[in-house]
């Protein structure tokens, strides 16, 4: 009886292990009844010299890859690889076998075969994808330009880019991206561009690349007029780092209470400054239209009888103790009059950004079109609001202290697609006549034929 007992308790526990071992054998990476994932685009552009990059993944383990190419008559395979240590995830660059070329004009479809590991039988993915041959580059003629472009200035340039398949198309300058905007009619672009006053050289040049990775350059040759700017020496006294100093990083440092008088320097002309300037490049970096067809504003004059005085591209070294210790670059024109004087805008525009902004106070930005910018910074008033648009002649504040000023008046400045440029260029009349509204006209009739 004894051993009925022990024998059906052993029986019990190797049944109860056989249905665990059951259950742990559907539950396990060998019994996985789901297919392959395979990540790729139901078109792909091809100039067959950049391989192909896709992902395939998988809840278990891969076991093999196949890729296909086929057209109406034939089909090659191109990879037909095993996996042979267990992976549930496999990045693939597919490149042509060598001798092989692919027609431009013909029509294929490049198809992935996956199969994974499973003791019943292999779950298999499948999936197709146009391929589209490509491998011609795009066209880039220049249509007209401004003649030269001086350092920390503006300039405008027009062009034709053309490509069935075209996908990115920007002018880049010494690593900083312009968006140009189509100009007149499809396959015409135009674009403001700037030479940013602390790069000691210019350079530009129009790229454009189609889905294929199929890529074009132009250089665009402008005379490159150098010019001096002021540099300032400045000595800091108590008094300053004590007042607007400590009250500004009072206001804005979170670490107040541990800085001295100089750490409190430094935090605002350096940190604070980076912060707000960082603030005015991302508002100002936007070129909202897809096409003009022309474009024309009014020289600025923001303040009547205002009297400049301190000047654009002033490169300013701060002293203390006999020791430089901090220095920045004074990127506007500050203009002033009389306390709280009135300041308009010549031109409609949109109140792109009006709030406060650190060293700049109350701080207004208006958007004129084609990338244009202009900043009014240290406002007491302002009497326009973020997301309006407004006419020329429209009084839009009045000047103050705020922000980083000792003086009541206007910090006035000009942005190209988020890079500060000189004011005076946009002040003078006959500058934008000859270096931007005639490059456009022109171009223009000779877009028009």
């Amino acid at each position: 009886m004894r051993d009925s007992k022990i024998k059906t308790f052993i029986f019990t526990i190797i049944f109860i292990g056989l249905i665990f071992g059951v259950i742990g054998l559907f539950n396990s990476d060998s019994m996985d009844n789901q297919a392959p994932t395979i990540s790729i685009s139901d078109r792909i552009y091809w100039n067959q010299k950049s391989p192909i990059d896709l992902n395939i993944s998988d809840n278990s383990s891969l076991q093999s890859i196949k890729a296909i190419i086929s057209d109406s008559n034939t089909s090659i395979v191109i990879l037909d690889k095993k996996i042979d240590e267990p992976k549930s995830s496999l990045e693939l660059s597919l490149e042509l076998p060598k001798g092989m070329i692919l027609q431009r004009d013909k029509s294929y479809k490049l198809t992935i075969e996956a199969r994974d590991f499973n003791l019943f039988g292999a779950n298999v993915a499948s999936k197709s994808a146009d391929l589209i041959i490509d491998n011609k580059n795009p066209q880039i003629q220049i249509i007209n330009q401004s003649y030269k472009i001086t350092k920390g200035g503006s300039a405008v340039v027009v062009f034709k880019a053309t490509d069935e398949n075209l996908q990115n198309l920007y002018i880049e300058s010494d690593g900083y991206i312009f968006k140009p905007t189509k100009f007149v009619k499809d396959g015409y672009w135009a674009s403001l561009v700037a030479w940013d006053i602390q790069n000691p050289n210019f350079k530009a040049r129009i790229v454009a690349i189609d889905k294929a990775g199929n890529k074009a350059v132009s250089n665009i040759g402008f005379y490159l007029q150098d010019r001096k700017y002021k540099e300032s020496r400045i000595t800091l006294s108590d008094k300053f780092l004590d007042g607007k100093i400590d009250e500004l990083a009072s206001q804005y440092a979170k670490n107040y209470s541990q800085l001295d008088r100089l750490a409190k320097f430094k935090f605002v002309n350096e940190t604070l400054r980076a912060s707000n300037e960082d603030i005015i490049r991302k508002v100002t970096s936007t070129v909202p239209e897809e096409m003009i067809d022309s474009f024309y504003i009014e020289p600025f004059y923001p303040l009547r009888n205002g009297a400049a005085v301190a000047s654009f591209g002033d490169h300013r070294f701060f002293i203390y103790d006999n020791q430089e210790v901090s220095q920045s670059w004074h990127m506007g024109l500050d203009l002033a009059s009389t306390a709280m004087a009135v300041m308009t805008t010549n031109n409609p525009a949109f109140v792109a950004f009006n709030d406060l902004n650190g060293i700049y106070g109350e701080n207004i930005i208006l958007y004129h079109g084609f990338g244009l910018y202009t900043l009014y910074g240290h406002c007491n008033e302002t009497s326009v609001k973020a997301g309006e648009h407004i006419g020329p002649k429209h009084i839009i504040g009045k000047t103050g202290t705020t922000g980083l000023a000792l003086g009541d008046h206007l910090h006035f400045g000009v942005l190209v697609q988020g890079i500060e440029v000189r004011p005076e260029e946009w002040m003078d009349k006959k500058w934008m006549k000859d270096n931007i509204y005639d490059v456009l006209n022109s171009a223009k009739k000779a877009i028009k034929g």
